[in-house]
Protein backbone atom coordinates (compact mmCIF):
# COMPACT_ATOMS: atom_id res chain seq x y z
CA UNK A 1 0.00 0.00 0.00
CA UNK A 2 1.11 3.49 -0.89
CA UNK A 3 2.00 5.98 1.93
CA UNK A 4 -0.52 8.90 2.79
CA UNK A 5 2.34 11.67 3.46
CA UNK A 6 5.91 11.97 2.30
CA UNK A 7 7.05 11.00 5.50
CA UNK A 8 10.27 8.59 5.05
CA UNK A 9 9.57 4.98 4.89
CA UNK A 10 13.19 4.86 6.45
CA UNK A 11 12.23 5.97 9.61
CA UNK A 12 9.48 3.87 9.87
CA UNK A 13 11.22 0.90 8.64
CA UNK A 14 14.10 1.64 11.93
CA UNK A 15 11.28 1.83 14.45
CA UNK A 16 11.31 -0.65 17.08
CA UNK A 17 8.82 -2.89 18.23
CA UNK A 18 8.35 -1.80 21.86
CA UNK A 19 6.12 0.48 23.64
CA UNK A 20 6.02 3.68 23.71
CA UNK A 21 4.94 7.04 22.63
CA UNK A 22 5.18 8.90 19.13
CA UNK A 23 4.81 12.34 17.86
CA UNK A 24 3.95 13.86 14.49
CA UNK A 25 5.44 16.88 13.63
CA UNK A 26 5.32 19.27 10.62
CA UNK A 27 7.96 21.21 8.41
CA UNK A 28 8.39 23.47 10.96
CA UNK A 29 8.90 20.79 13.76
CA UNK A 30 5.33 21.97 15.42
CA UNK A 31 3.91 19.17 17.18
CA UNK A 32 0.87 17.76 15.31
CA UNK A 33 -0.09 14.52 17.47
CA UNK A 34 0.77 12.91 20.39
CA UNK A 35 -0.16 9.14 20.18
CA UNK A 36 1.30 5.82 22.61
CA UNK A 37 1.38 2.23 21.17
CA UNK A 38 2.12 -1.05 22.21
CA UNK A 39 4.24 -1.39 19.37
CA UNK A 40 5.84 1.48 17.89
CA UNK A 41 6.77 0.41 14.40
CA UNK A 42 3.21 -1.21 13.91
CA UNK A 43 0.81 1.78 15.10
CA UNK A 44 3.13 4.41 13.78
CA UNK A 45 3.37 2.47 10.22
CA UNK A 46 -0.78 1.95 10.09
CA UNK A 47 -1.13 5.81 9.70
CA UNK A 48 0.41 5.45 5.87
CA UNK A 49 -1.58 2.98 4.48
CA UNK A 50 -4.08 3.71 2.42
CA UNK A 51 -6.28 1.50 4.18
CA UNK A 52 -6.15 2.41 7.61
CA UNK A 53 -7.65 5.80 6.22
CA UNK A 54 -10.73 4.35 4.48
CA UNK A 55 -13.19 3.92 8.00
CA UNK A 56 -11.47 7.36 9.59
CA UNK A 57 -11.45 9.96 6.65
CA UNK A 58 -10.37 12.27 9.55
CA UNK A 59 -6.76 11.01 10.10
CA UNK A 60 -5.81 11.97 6.12
CA UNK A 61 -5.29 15.51 6.43
CA UNK A 62 -3.17 15.31 9.72
CA UNK A 63 -1.18 12.03 8.11
CA UNK A 64 -1.09 14.30 4.73
CA UNK A 65 1.16 17.59 6.90
CA UNK A 66 3.91 15.20 8.94
CA UNK A 67 7.55 15.83 7.98
CA UNK A 68 9.16 14.10 10.66
CA UNK A 69 8.40 11.65 13.81
CA UNK A 70 10.12 11.82 17.04
CA UNK A 71 9.52 8.76 19.22
CA UNK A 72 10.15 8.10 22.86
CA UNK A 73 10.22 4.01 24.37
CA UNK A 74 9.16 3.31 27.17
CA UNK A 75 9.71 -0.19 29.48
CA UNK A 76 6.17 -0.87 29.44
CA UNK A 77 3.14 -0.14 28.17
CA UNK A 78 1.65 1.47 31.45
CA UNK A 79 4.10 3.92 31.17
CA UNK A 80 3.33 4.48 27.76
CA UNK A 81 0.14 5.46 28.88
CA UNK A 82 1.43 7.69 31.77
CA UNK A 83 3.78 9.53 29.34
CA UNK A 84 1.37 9.96 26.38
CA UNK A 85 -0.77 12.12 29.35
CA UNK A 86 1.86 14.48 30.37
CA UNK A 87 3.01 15.23 26.88
CA UNK A 88 -0.28 16.23 25.56
CA UNK A 89 -1.11 18.41 28.93
CA UNK A 90 2.35 19.85 28.30
CA UNK A 91 2.55 20.22 24.40
CA UNK A 92 -1.71 20.72 23.90
CA UNK A 93 -1.49 19.03 19.97
CA UNK A 94 -3.97 20.26 17.83
CA UNK A 95 -5.31 16.82 16.85
CA UNK A 96 -5.47 15.95 20.41
CA UNK A 97 -7.10 18.72 21.24
CA UNK A 98 -9.57 18.07 18.76
CA UNK A 99 -9.91 14.59 19.42
CA UNK A 100 -12.47 14.82 22.32
CA UNK A 101 -14.45 17.31 24.13
CA UNK A 102 -12.45 18.01 27.44
CA UNK A 103 -15.27 17.01 29.84
CA UNK A 104 -14.96 13.68 28.66
CA UNK A 105 -11.46 13.49 29.92
CA UNK A 106 -10.58 11.57 33.00
CA UNK A 107 -7.86 12.47 35.85
CA UNK A 108 -6.20 10.48 38.35
CA UNK A 109 -6.92 12.05 42.18
CA UNK A 110 -4.91 11.79 45.02
CA UNK A 111 -6.87 12.95 47.45
CA UNK A 112 -6.56 15.53 50.14
CA UNK A 113 -7.16 13.53 53.49
CA UNK A 114 -5.37 11.72 56.39
CA UNK A 115 -4.86 8.69 54.61
CA UNK A 116 -5.27 9.82 50.94
CA UNK A 117 -6.89 7.75 48.30
CA UNK A 118 -5.87 7.60 44.54
CA UNK A 119 -9.38 7.51 42.25
CA UNK A 120 -10.67 8.20 38.82
CA UNK A 121 -12.40 11.28 38.10
CA UNK A 122 -14.20 12.87 34.86
CA UNK A 123 -13.44 16.71 34.76
CA UNK A 124 -16.73 17.78 35.47
CA UNK A 125 -16.51 15.81 38.46
CA UNK A 126 -12.86 17.94 39.48
CA UNK A 127 -13.58 19.77 42.76
CA UNK A 128 -15.82 17.05 44.63
CA UNK A 129 -13.67 15.33 46.18
CA UNK A 130 -10.60 17.39 47.82
CA UNK A 131 -7.44 17.19 46.10
CA UNK A 132 -3.96 17.50 47.00
CA UNK A 133 -2.40 16.41 43.44
CA UNK A 134 -4.46 15.90 39.49
CA UNK A 135 -2.83 14.03 36.67
CA UNK A 136 -4.44 13.98 33.37
CA UNK A 137 -6.48 14.40 31.18
CA UNK A 138 -6.49 10.73 29.98
CA UNK A 139 -8.93 9.60 27.18
CA UNK A 140 -10.23 6.36 28.29
CA UNK A 141 -11.47 5.23 31.65
CA UNK A 142 -11.44 2.16 31.01
CA UNK A 143 -7.56 2.03 30.80
CA UNK A 144 -6.85 4.17 33.57
CA UNK A 145 -9.23 1.75 35.81
CA UNK A 146 -6.84 -0.99 34.35
CA UNK A 147 -3.41 1.01 34.84
CA UNK A 148 -4.70 1.87 38.28
CA UNK A 149 -4.98 -1.52 39.43
CA UNK A 150 -1.41 -2.21 38.34
CA UNK A 151 -0.12 0.43 40.43
CA UNK A 152 -1.94 -0.70 43.23
CA UNK A 153 -0.52 -4.54 43.11
CA UNK A 154 3.07 -2.61 43.92
CA UNK A 155 2.00 0.19 46.31
CA UNK A 156 -1.32 -0.06 47.82
CA UNK A 157 -3.68 2.22 49.30
CA UNK A 158 -7.29 2.63 51.26
CA UNK A 159 -9.29 3.28 48.76
CA UNK A 160 -13.34 2.93 50.20
CA UNK A 161 -15.08 6.81 50.98
CA UNK A 162 -15.71 6.35 54.55
CA UNK A 163 -12.60 5.66 57.34
CA UNK A 164 -13.28 2.39 59.01
CA UNK A 165 -11.37 0.49 61.48
CA UNK A 166 -12.61 -2.77 60.42
CA UNK A 167 -11.11 -4.88 57.83
CA UNK A 168 -12.34 -4.42 54.42
CA UNK A 169 -12.29 -6.97 51.88
CA UNK A 170 -9.28 -5.04 49.67
CA UNK A 171 -7.92 -5.33 52.79
CA UNK A 172 -8.56 -8.77 53.18
CA UNK A 173 -6.58 -9.70 49.73
CA UNK A 174 -3.86 -7.01 49.93
CA UNK A 175 -4.79 -4.17 48.06
CA UNK A 176 -5.43 -2.13 51.19
CA UNK A 177 -2.68 -1.92 53.82
CA UNK A 178 -5.29 -1.25 56.41
CA UNK A 179 -4.43 2.12 57.31
CA UNK A 180 -7.92 2.53 59.54
CA UNK A 181 -6.87 -1.13 61.18
CA UNK A 182 -3.61 0.19 62.25
CA UNK A 183 -1.71 -2.12 59.94
CA UNK A 184 0.72 -0.07 58.50
CA UNK A 185 1.76 2.85 60.09
CA UNK A 186 1.10 6.78 58.39
CA UNK A 187 4.81 6.86 57.65
CA UNK A 188 4.81 3.55 55.64
CA UNK A 189 1.03 4.28 54.01
CA UNK A 190 2.34 7.99 52.81
CA UNK A 191 5.50 6.09 50.88
CA UNK A 192 3.38 4.00 48.99
CA UNK A 193 1.11 6.77 47.96
CA UNK A 194 4.91 8.81 46.88
CA UNK A 195 4.94 5.52 44.83
CA UNK A 196 1.85 6.19 43.20
CA UNK A 197 2.66 9.58 42.61
CA UNK A 198 6.31 9.04 40.87
CA UNK A 199 4.71 6.37 38.54
CA UNK A 200 1.91 8.75 37.94
CA UNK A 201 4.87 11.68 36.88
CA UNK A 202 6.58 9.36 35.07
CA UNK A 203 9.79 9.21 37.52
CA UNK A 204 9.79 5.42 37.21
CA UNK A 205 13.52 5.03 36.84
CA UNK A 206 14.17 7.31 39.98
CA UNK A 207 11.66 5.84 41.62
CA UNK A 208 13.23 2.64 41.67
CA UNK A 209 16.43 3.95 42.49
CA UNK A 210 15.03 5.05 45.86
CA UNK A 211 13.92 2.31 46.35
CA UNK A 212 17.10 0.38 45.89
CA UNK A 213 18.63 2.47 48.75
CA UNK A 214 16.00 2.01 51.03
CA UNK A 215 16.59 -1.80 50.76
CA UNK A 216 20.28 -1.71 51.43
CA UNK A 217 18.77 0.46 54.73
CA UNK A 218 16.55 -1.76 55.81
CA UNK A 219 19.00 -4.48 55.24
CA UNK A 220 21.82 -2.78 57.34
CA UNK A 221 19.29 -2.40 60.17
CA UNK A 222 18.68 -5.92 60.20
CA UNK A 223 14.67 -5.39 58.68
CA UNK A 224 14.84 -8.27 56.39
CA UNK A 225 10.75 -7.91 56.05
CA UNK A 226 11.22 -4.71 54.94
CA UNK A 227 13.85 -5.18 52.99
CA UNK A 228 12.31 -8.03 50.94
CA UNK A 229 8.87 -6.02 50.61
CA UNK A 230 10.76 -3.50 49.14
CA UNK A 231 12.63 -5.95 46.77
CA UNK A 232 9.64 -7.06 45.25
CA UNK A 233 8.03 -3.63 44.51
CA UNK A 234 11.50 -3.32 42.54
CA UNK A 235 10.94 -6.35 40.55
CA UNK A 236 7.47 -5.92 40.09
CA UNK A 237 8.63 -2.13 38.55
CA UNK A 238 10.78 -3.62 36.32
CA UNK A 239 8.56 -6.49 35.04
CA UNK A 240 4.86 -4.74 34.75
CA UNK A 241 3.13 -6.97 33.09
CA UNK A 242 0.38 -5.01 31.67
CA UNK A 243 0.01 -6.64 27.85
CA UNK A 244 -4.27 -6.45 28.91
CA UNK A 245 -3.76 -2.53 29.47
CA UNK A 246 -3.80 -1.09 25.81
CA UNK A 247 -4.79 -2.71 22.37
CA UNK A 248 -5.61 -0.62 20.14
CA UNK A 249 -7.99 -2.89 18.38
CA UNK A 250 -8.97 -5.14 21.48
CA UNK A 251 -12.06 -4.47 24.09
CA UNK A 252 -11.71 -4.84 27.65
CA UNK A 253 -11.71 -8.93 27.89
CA UNK A 254 -13.25 -11.20 29.92
CA UNK A 255 -11.48 -12.44 33.12
CA UNK A 256 -11.58 -16.07 31.56
CA UNK A 257 -10.43 -14.38 28.53
CA UNK A 258 -7.44 -12.54 30.03
CA UNK A 259 -6.57 -15.25 31.99
CA UNK A 260 -6.13 -17.62 28.98
CA UNK A 261 -4.20 -14.96 27.21
CA UNK A 262 -1.85 -14.80 29.75
CA UNK A 263 -1.72 -18.21 32.09
CA UNK A 264 0.99 -20.72 31.06
CA UNK A 265 -1.63 -23.24 31.88
CA UNK A 266 -5.04 -23.77 32.83
CA UNK A 267 -5.93 -22.34 36.05
CA UNK A 268 -8.20 -24.70 38.04
CA UNK A 269 -10.29 -23.42 40.78
CA UNK A 270 -12.07 -26.53 43.08
CA UNK A 271 -14.94 -25.15 45.18
CA UNK A 272 -17.35 -27.50 47.56
CA UNK A 273 -20.31 -27.65 49.91
CA UNK A 274 -22.03 -29.73 52.20
CA UNK A 275 -25.76 -30.00 51.89
CA UNK A 276 -28.15 -31.85 54.79
CA UNK A 277 -31.02 -31.75 56.87
CA UNK A 278 -30.31 -31.96 60.65
CA UNK A 279 -27.64 -34.14 58.87
CA UNK A 280 -29.67 -36.78 56.77
CA UNK A 281 -29.08 -37.37 53.36
CA UNK A 282 -25.62 -35.63 53.72
CA UNK A 283 -23.74 -34.96 50.65
CA UNK A 284 -20.76 -33.07 49.90
CA UNK A 285 -20.03 -31.24 46.44
CA UNK A 286 -16.94 -30.59 44.05
CA UNK A 287 -17.32 -28.11 41.16
CA UNK A 288 -14.26 -26.80 39.17
CA UNK A 289 -13.54 -23.51 37.26
CA UNK A 290 -10.99 -23.59 34.60
CA UNK A 291 -10.09 -20.24 33.52
CA UNK A 292 -12.78 -18.80 35.33
CA UNK A 293 -15.58 -20.95 33.68
CA UNK A 294 -17.63 -23.70 34.81
CA UNK A 295 -15.82 -27.14 33.91
CA UNK A 296 -18.69 -29.75 34.64
CA UNK A 297 -17.36 -32.66 33.23
CA UNK A 298 -14.59 -31.96 36.20
CA UNK A 299 -17.98 -31.86 39.17
CA UNK A 300 -17.91 -34.83 41.25
CA UNK A 301 -20.26 -35.66 43.92
CA UNK A 302 -19.80 -37.25 47.06
CA UNK A 303 -22.45 -39.45 49.20
CA UNK A 304 -21.16 -38.71 52.96
CA UNK A 305 -20.41 -42.18 55.14
CA UNK A 306 -18.67 -41.89 58.24
CA UNK A 307 -20.46 -38.48 59.58
CA UNK A 308 -23.47 -39.01 61.96
CA UNK A 309 -24.89 -35.72 63.36
CA UNK A 310 -24.83 -32.33 62.12
CA UNK A 311 -20.94 -31.23 61.51
CA UNK A 312 -20.33 -29.67 58.57
CA UNK A 313 -16.79 -29.39 59.26
CA UNK A 314 -16.16 -33.00 59.75
CA UNK A 315 -18.21 -34.33 56.98
CA UNK A 316 -15.75 -31.24 54.58
CA UNK A 317 -13.25 -33.17 55.69
CA UNK A 318 -14.69 -36.74 55.17
CA UNK A 319 -14.96 -35.08 51.21
CA UNK A 320 -11.42 -33.78 50.92
CA UNK A 321 -9.89 -36.98 51.97
CA UNK A 322 -12.13 -38.59 49.54
CA UNK A 323 -10.92 -36.15 46.72
CA UNK A 324 -7.37 -36.35 47.09
CA UNK A 325 -7.32 -40.09 47.73
CA UNK A 326 -8.23 -40.18 43.69
CA UNK A 327 -5.36 -39.43 40.91
CA UNK A 328 -7.35 -35.91 39.79
CA UNK A 329 -6.31 -32.93 38.32
CA UNK A 330 -4.43 -30.71 41.07
CA UNK A 331 -6.39 -27.36 41.60
CA UNK A 332 -4.43 -24.00 41.74
CA UNK A 333 -6.70 -22.80 44.14
CA UNK A 334 -9.55 -24.37 47.10
CA UNK A 335 -12.86 -22.35 47.46
CA UNK A 336 -14.81 -24.11 50.68
CA UNK A 337 -18.38 -22.57 51.43
CA UNK A 338 -17.54 -22.28 55.47
CA UNK A 339 -15.74 -20.21 57.48
CA UNK A 340 -12.02 -19.98 59.77
CA UNK A 341 -13.08 -23.82 61.23
CA UNK A 342 -13.64 -25.42 57.96
CA UNK A 343 -10.05 -23.11 56.67
CA UNK A 344 -7.94 -24.69 59.45
CA UNK A 345 -9.69 -28.38 58.80
CA UNK A 346 -8.69 -28.15 55.21
CA UNK A 347 -5.21 -27.17 55.89
CA UNK A 348 -4.64 -29.81 58.54
CA UNK A 349 -5.94 -32.50 55.47
CA UNK A 350 -3.74 -30.83 53.14
CA UNK A 351 -0.73 -31.03 55.46
CA UNK A 352 -1.69 -34.85 56.00
CA UNK A 353 -1.14 -35.31 51.79
CA UNK A 354 2.09 -32.72 52.35
CA UNK A 355 0.15 -30.98 49.42
CA UNK A 356 0.72 -27.19 49.06
CA UNK A 357 -2.24 -25.37 47.88
CA UNK A 358 -3.55 -22.20 47.80
CA UNK A 359 -6.77 -22.46 50.33
CA UNK A 360 -9.34 -19.63 50.80
CA UNK A 361 -13.19 -20.11 52.69
CA UNK A 362 -15.90 -18.00 51.51
CA UNK A 363 -18.94 -17.19 53.77
CA UNK A 364 -21.59 -14.55 53.97
CA UNK A 365 -21.45 -11.88 56.63
CA UNK A 366 -23.41 -10.79 59.21
CA UNK A 367 -25.31 -8.57 56.87
CA UNK A 368 -25.76 -11.67 54.24
CA UNK A 369 -24.76 -8.29 51.48
CA UNK A 370 -20.93 -9.10 51.39
CA UNK A 371 -18.72 -12.05 51.61
CA UNK A 372 -16.29 -12.59 54.54
CA UNK A 373 -12.88 -14.44 52.90
CA UNK A 374 -10.43 -16.26 55.38
CA UNK A 375 -6.91 -17.24 53.52
CA UNK A 376 -5.01 -19.89 54.37
CA UNK A 377 -1.73 -18.83 55.86
CA UNK A 378 0.04 -20.67 52.65
CA UNK A 379 -1.77 -18.58 50.44
CA UNK A 380 -0.52 -15.54 52.31
CA UNK A 381 3.51 -16.84 51.53
CA UNK A 382 2.29 -18.07 48.39
CA UNK A 383 1.36 -14.50 47.29
CA UNK A 384 4.43 -13.18 48.30
CA UNK A 385 6.80 -15.50 46.27
CA UNK A 386 6.76 -12.99 42.97
CA UNK A 387 5.19 -10.83 41.39
CA UNK A 388 3.60 -13.26 38.34
CA UNK A 389 1.96 -15.38 41.33
CA UNK A 390 0.63 -12.20 42.95
CA UNK A 391 -0.51 -11.06 39.47
CA UNK A 392 -3.01 -14.52 38.93
CA UNK A 393 -4.06 -14.82 42.26
CA UNK A 394 -4.75 -11.63 43.23
CA UNK A 395 -6.91 -11.04 39.97
CA UNK A 396 -9.04 -13.75 41.48
CA UNK A 397 -9.23 -12.49 45.11
CA UNK A 398 -10.04 -9.06 43.84
CA UNK A 399 -13.29 -10.68 41.69
CA UNK A 400 -16.03 -10.47 44.66
CA UNK A 401 -18.81 -11.65 41.78
CA UNK A 402 -16.64 -14.80 40.38
CA UNK A 403 -15.88 -16.13 44.60
CA UNK A 404 -19.43 -15.44 44.78
CA UNK A 405 -20.61 -17.41 41.45
CA UNK A 406 -18.06 -20.07 42.06
CA UNK A 407 -19.12 -20.37 45.91
CA UNK A 408 -23.31 -20.42 44.62
CA UNK A 409 -22.87 -22.93 42.04
CA UNK A 410 -20.93 -25.16 44.86
CA UNK A 411 -23.98 -24.79 46.72
CA UNK A 412 -27.38 -25.37 44.16
CA UNK A 413 -24.67 -28.60 42.91
CA UNK A 414 -24.75 -29.88 46.36
CA UNK A 415 -28.47 -29.17 46.96
CA UNK A 416 -29.62 -30.94 43.78
CA UNK A 417 -27.94 -34.04 44.66
CA UNK A 418 -29.13 -33.54 48.36
CA UNK A 419 -32.53 -33.56 47.06
CA UNK A 420 -32.30 -36.17 44.21
CA UNK A 421 -31.28 -38.58 47.61
CA UNK A 422 -34.20 -37.60 49.17
CA UNK A 423 -36.47 -37.66 46.07
CA UNK A 424 -35.10 -41.45 45.92
CA UNK A 425 -35.81 -42.42 49.05
CA UNK A 426 -39.23 -41.32 49.38
CA UNK A 427 -39.95 -43.35 46.17
CA UNK A 428 -38.44 -46.43 47.87
CA UNK A 429 -41.28 -46.06 50.95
Amino acid sequence: MPLSSQAPKNSINKLPKSPGVYEFRDKQGKILYIGKATSLKDRVGSYFLSRFHLDRPNIEPMVLQVADIKIHETDSVLEALILEANLIKKHQPKYNVMAKDDKSFGYFVITKEKFPRVVILWKTELGKVPAKKIYGPYLSKHQMNIALKLIRRIFPFHSAKRATSQCCFDFQIGRCPGPYAGAISKKDYLKNIRGVKMILEGKKKSLIGKLEKEMKDYSKKREFEKAAETRNRIFALEHIRDVVLISEDSGSGSLASIMEAKLPKPFRIEAYDISNIGGDYAVGSMVVFTNGKEDKNEYRKFKIKTVSGIDDVAMMREVLYRRFKNNWARPDLILLDGGKGHLNMAQSVLKDFKMDIPVIAVAKGPTRKKLDVYQSKFLLTYLGRNEQIREKYNRILSDEKLLERIRNEAHRFAISYHKKLRRENWKDR
